[in-house]
């Protein structure tokens, strides 16, 4: 089969179909500027047309008669009609020369990576086509990678739909990288593909990226939470985003909570659709922090989610409680609520009349689980405590004959006459318990052992509980800071350095450093370059700043300057000598010690060890002294 490129068929255009200026022969007196304009068009057209039947007999398709009738209208829509490969290119080539269509619908054709690179040659000469529709054309990883290359050149596209194309995680990034520079597509469709975690990601740092993106649908994905959570922090720092589909993603309740925190900082999403997403009422709690403090969302859709009238009462308790919120319509069509929620809308429509809630009927109710009894045995332990008794008091009042056993009756009659709070289902339960043989007496060594199990199982109750508690704690704060330092990836950090300011020594953990701007850091450093010197770096000796004044703040003690001071402090030097003075700031106060040596700022050293090091020759001479004494003394008395 000959190959026809896009030169030639364009230069084959203009030999076969002359315009009409060409032949200024007859009539053109007769002609008026509207008669021109109409001829010219006419015989574009035809023109488009020939070489569209020209290409298609050249690649071997059927042409498509509805190209054929519909050249010269704005919107050429060409969906399901099988074009295939060789269709998709022999529809390019007409298609290189046309400046009506405007809007290109080519979804569901099979035109695959081979016809999506006829479609990109063609878009490197057609400037007139801004919408292009290319959905559920098996286009995978190759027509990923050929749609992106595109994107990276063109200057006309404004809308472009690729839903159904089964790209792969690994794909997002060629669309990462094309539109981190490509300010000219408003709106982007990757609904109904595979993006996974790692998808998720590369899609967060395009929208941490991009500053022309106004719509994003990323429907019917597998985000997850992993790639919820690095995909919401792309979305804290976007400023262009103004629609986003993320519904069939399955974000749970991770996902929210980090969708909560990226909506505390986004001020540009104005319609956010999180359907079917499996969220819960915890989740929905989590979304509400970010609501809070949002003042741009005006639509949020929730429906087909784990939802029960207390999300929906969370939703509009939000509403009602935020003076500044921007939502005017809330969906969760599947929740049933109950009286209390209407009352609860109606008193917030009041203060917000545009607010719509869309829920699925009144006859909900709050799921309550019925109140657990106490433990009886658990009951009369603590009123002992209360009382300061013993069990074997207790147990004592009621066995007048001291035989450590007693009737069940004598004991149920005991129970119900003192003060003890139980109930008769609780006693029954008690007995039950201690009379498991059904013989009728109670002793005291069963209830003793039934104390003992009912301590036992109580802590290990705390113990669960804590435990829950603490995992749910450890998850929340895994997912925050995961979110952080996804944040921390994909926001830019040309312009931001560390500051000083927050360099201070802590030895209880890691430093946290304030970020300033360069011009700030450059005022810092040329203010303090004459107070701060760092000399014998191969000796670890530093000269501290002078800190002035004769009450001087001394700073807390830190490993690190320990390790900068202690060895200057100690070394053999005639400023250290054995009998001068050394004051409390650690420097000699004899005026005869010789300075030149030390820096202009060396007379105020931060630390006092000297004057515990020169206190030790000192009990040495004193022990020396006394040596000599008592040898004189032993020679004397020989």
């Amino acid at each position: 089969m000959s190959v026809v490129s896009l030169e030639s068929l364009f230069i084959r255009d203009d030999d076969d179909c002359p315009s009409p200026t060409e032949n200024p022969g007859l009539n053109d007196d007769l002609d008026t500027d509207l008669e021109i304009d109409e001829r010219e068009k006419s015989n574009k057209d035809t023109s488009t047309a020939e070489v569209y039947l020209q290409a298609c007999k050249l690649v071997g398709v059927v042409p498509v008669s509805y190209f054929v009738r519909n050249l010269g209208t704005s919107t050429m829509s060409l969906n399901h009609h099988g074009l295939g490969p060789l269709g998709g290119k022999a529809l390019s080539i007409a298609l290189v020369t046309d400046m009506h269509i405007d809007t290109l619908e080519l979804a569901d054709n099979h035109l695959l990576a081979e016809g999506a690179k006829y479609l990109v040659e063609m878009l490197r000469a057609n400037f007139t086509i801004q919408n292009l529709d290319l959905s559920n054309n098996h286009l995978q990883s190759p027509g990923a990678e050929c749609i992106a290359k595109m994107l990276l050149d063109n200057i006309s596209i404004k809308s472009i739909k690729l839903s159904g194309n089964g790209f792969i995680e690994d794909d997002a990034k060629f669309f990462a990288d094309a539109l981190a520079s490509n300010y000219r597509v408003k709106e982007l469709d990757l609904s109904h593909n595979k993006f996974c975690g790692r998808g998720g990601e590369h899609l967060g740092q395009m929208l941490a990226n991009n500053e022309g993106l106004e719509l994003l649908d990323l429907s019917w994905n597998h985000l997850r939470m992993k790639g919820a959570v690095a995909f919401c922090a792309g979305l804290k720092v976007n400023v262009t985003l103004k629609h986003l589909d993320l519904s069939w993603n399955g974000f749970g309740n991770e996902g929210a909570l980090a969708l909560g925190e990226a909506l505390k900082f986004n001020n540009t999403l104005v319609h956010l659709n999180l359907n079917n997403n499996r969220i819960t009422n915890e989740g929905v709690g989590m979304l509400c922090r970010g609501l809070e403090a949002n003042d741009t969302l005006r639509v949020l859709l929730l429906a087909y989610n784990s939802l029960t009238v207390e999300g929906a009462l969370a939703l509009v308790n939000v509403v009602k409680n935020t003076p500044k919120t921007a939502l005017e319509e809330i969906n969760i069509c599947n929740v049933l609520v109950n009286e209390n929620f209407v009352q609860l809308l109606e008193l917030t429509c009041q203060e917000h009349p545009s607010l719509e809630v869309h829920y699925g009927g009144v006859g909900g109710f709050i799921a309550k689980k019925p109140p657990k009894r106490p433990d009886p045995m658990k009951v009369i332990q603590d009123y002992l405590d209360k009382r300061k008794l013993r069990l074997w008091d207790f147990f004592r009042n009621i066995d007048k004959d001291g035989t450590m056993r007693v009737p069940v009756a004598d004991f149920r009659k005991a129970v119900q006459q003192s003060s003890i709070p139980l109930d008769r289902y609780q006693i029954e339960e008690l007995i039950q318990r201690l009379d498991r043989e059904r013989t009728g007496m109670v002793d005291y060594r069963g209830l003793a052992d039934t104390r003992k199990q009912m301590m036992r199982d109580h802590r290990r109750q705390l113990r669960k509980v804590e435990s829950r508690q603490k995992k749910e704690k450890q998850k929340s704060d895994r997912i925050l800071k995961t979110f952080q330092s996804a944040v921390e990836a994909v926001t830019p950090r040309g312009s931001m350095v560390m500051s000083p300011g927050g360099a201070r020594e802590d030895s209880s953990g890691p430093q946290h450093f304030s970020a300033t701007p360069l011009s700030s850091w450059h005022h810092i450093v040329m203010s303090n370059s004459s107070r701060y010197s760092v000399t014998n770096l191969s000796n670890e000796h530093v000269h501290l700043p002078a800190l002035g004044g004769a009450g001087l703040h001394r700073p807390p003690r830190s490993p690190a300057m320990l390790s900068y001071s202690q060895p200057n402090l100690l070394d053999d030097s005639p400023r250290s000598g054995p009998c001068k003075p050394v004051s409390a700031q650690g420097t000699h106060s004899d005026p005869e010690v010789d300075h030149s040596k030390l820096s202009p700022t060396a007379n105020h050293l931060t630390r006092s060890r000297p004057a515990l090091n020169t206190k030790q020759p000192a009990a040495k001479t004193k022990t020396s002294k006394e040596k000599k004494k008592k040898s004189k003394k032993q020679l004397d008395k020989n």
